[in-house]
């Protein structure tokens, strides 16, 4: 390809909304345009680039055993409200009517429309396993796309569905997708980690998510020093902190006046705050109304907000305001596990359960109490509800824990029956009883990761794209294509390299500058360029690494065989 056939709009301009790397120069260098918002048009490089990842992900699904299909961008609400989740997915579901007045929606995932295609089409265990996938277009209503491609409103996904017989060959199915996932991510040249997850609106028993690790990420990943664990925040657990117990002593009522706070209370009672219990009122929402909630955590510790919604099965939380806290009966400040009200939601952290000396509040204003023995409590719930901390102990294997960020670029999921019983979707397994479909659900965001792979590799001049996703591996940059021998020199070698199959563009421009075309190739991110200029009059070409900027003379009868090396 040559420049001049080529519409490649770069600008120097960066866009006053577009805050990350990615975003600025995907737009600079002509790789996507803006039609609305978080709704992006690909240029020709961004097309190229777009489709080999897309080709990277189709051939290992396909090396993998998946069969690709294709499912309708707009799908019937009828499946979304015979699964249930018309409801719990909420205003990111787009639906509109059509002129019959029927009701539909964009697609942002095809769990209903998979269970559709496969239930009495196959109805006996002979017929299993099998996954379906596809790579397709995807309409999330988010309330704040933002970050460019990193959220989006609409998106290319691959999503792949898989269905079985069995637990067992649900949890074999996904362990293949996982390696299956490690090898795309590993052939794009990215460094990733797959981490344990929280499964959000999509359901089932257990989720990884694979993040590609970038300072710029939205999502807080906690890893190991000393293994291989990592976990999203929102799913992350750490061997308990544990200190002695102490001696259990009558329950005692103390005036704290003032004190709120676990750091003022622990101050005023010259206390540990160890042994306290710090209360969080949240308010749960739920499809029929809302319910006022309290957590408890350790006073040291602090309440992750998934692991407390998950815990009593809400939609979501929001913080309560101080009427709600007033009408439920609480006093925010002074609330405590002891004798609250009974129409109030109530939950306790884990590490907390065998806890028999504890300071927490009164539920009376300006009043604490001391010794709280919660094991002497009858009907208490306990669930994980802690936010690990940087420091914390791995309970894998005793390493220190810490934070890194990270870009989440794929999503597995053990789904179990989830939708096959609600969609009434069954096979007739040996026996010829009637069973639900055991499932599986695996994603990849394929146009997410056009852009994480430039969070991941760029520099203050531009991208840097990998060496298999970079829209052409070779710039031949010729410094003045009004020089006959120059311009001559720049088509022997783009010939030579297209022969050798190497994916090379031949900048030929007449009227654009050797400095804007330096500007374009470093905005851009090819790999590599071969620049003919001055010292072609002795035989030599520059070859430029796009990643070092590093510079080197070769010999221009040289500079195929060495590029064939490089690119190896």
């Amino acid at each position: 390809m040559k420049f001049s056939k080529m519409f490649i709009p770069t600008t120097k301009e960066t866009p006053n909304d577009a805050t990350l790397p990615s975003h600025q120069f995907l737009l600079r260098a002509g790789f996507i345009s803006q039609t609305g918002a978080g709704i992006y048009d690909y240029m020709p490089l961004g097309k190229i680039v777009l489709d080999k990842i897309r080709a990277v992900v189709k051939e290992e699904m396909d090396n993998s055993g998946a069969n690709e299909v294709q499912f309708g961008f707009v799908t019937p609400l009828s499946l979304w409200e015979e699964s249930g989740r018309a409801t719990t997915m909420g205003n990111e579901l787009l639906r509109f009517k059509d002129r019959k007045n029927s009701d539909y929606v964009l697609s942002p995932t095809n769990e209903e429309a998979v269970v559709n295609m496969v239930k009495n089409r196959i109805t006996s265990y002979k017929d299993l396993p099998i996954n379906l996938y596809q790579i397709y277009t995807k309409f999330r209503d988010e309330a704040r796309p933002r970050f460019g491609l990193m959220r989006g409103r609409e998106f290319l996904m691959k999503d792949a569905y898989s269905f079985h017989s069995s637990t067992e060959d649900l949890v074999r199915e996904f362990n293949l997708m996982e390696e299956t996932y490690k090898k795309v991510y590993t052939r794009l040249g990215l460094e990733f980690r797959v981490v344990e997850a929280d499964s959000g609106a999509i359901g089932g028993s257990g989720s990884k998510e694979f993040h590609v690790l970038a300072s710029s990420g939205e999502d807080t990943i906690v890893v190991c020093d000393s293994c291989d664990y990592g976990a999203n925040i929102e799913a992350a657990t750490r061997k308990p902190n544990a200190k002695d117990k102490l001696e259990t002593i009558a329950i005692e009522k103390i005036e704290t006046p003032n004190c709120k706070t676990i750091e003022e209370v622990s101050s005023f009672l010259n206390a540990d705050a160890y042994y306290s219990m710090k209360a969080v009122i949240k308010n749960a929402i739920y499809e029929n109304g809302s319910k006022i909630a309290v957590f408890f955590v350790r006073g040291i510790d602090e309440l992750e907000e998934t692991k407390a919604c998950n815990s009593i099965g809400a939609l979501e939380l929001e913080d309560a305001n101080e009427d709600d806290i007033i009408k439920a009966g609480l006093h925010a400040g002074y609330c405590g596990i002891v004798d609250l009200p009974k129409d109030v939601l109530v939950v306790v952290d884990s590490e907390l359960k065998n806890d028999n000396n504890l300071v927490c509040g009164a539920n009376e204003e300006n009043y604490h109490l001391k010794c709280v023995d919660l094991t002497s409590i009858e009907g208490l719930k306990f669930a994980d509800l802690i936010s690990v901390k940087e420091g914390d102990t791995c309970a894998c294997c005793g390493g220190k824990l810490s934070y890194t960020k990270g870009i989440e670029a794929g999503h597995i999921f053990q789904l179990g029956t989830k939708y096959s019983s609600a969609m009434n979707a069954n096979f007739l397994d040996s026996n010829g009883k009637a069973q639900a479909f055991v499932m599986g659900c695996y994603g990849i965001g394929v146009s997410r990761l056009v852009a994480a792979v430039i969070e991941q590799n760029h520099d203050e001049k531009g991208c840097i794209w990998t060496k298999e996703t970079a829209p052409f591996t070779v710039d031949i940059i010729v410094s003045n294509s009004k020089k006959e021998e120059e311009a001559q020199a720049g088509e022997n070698i783009y010939n030579e390299l297209k022969q050798a199959g190497v994916e090379v563009i031949l900048d030929d421009r007449i009227n654009a500058r050797f400095g804007f075309k330096m500007g374009d190739f470093e905005l851009i991110g090819f790999p590599y360029a071969v620049v003919i200029g001055k010292k072609l009059a002795d035989g030599f070409v520059e070859l430029v690494d796009r990643k070092t900027l590093e510079k080197t003379d070769i010999k221009i009868e040289d500079i195929t065989a060495k590029i064939l090396e490089l690119i190896k």
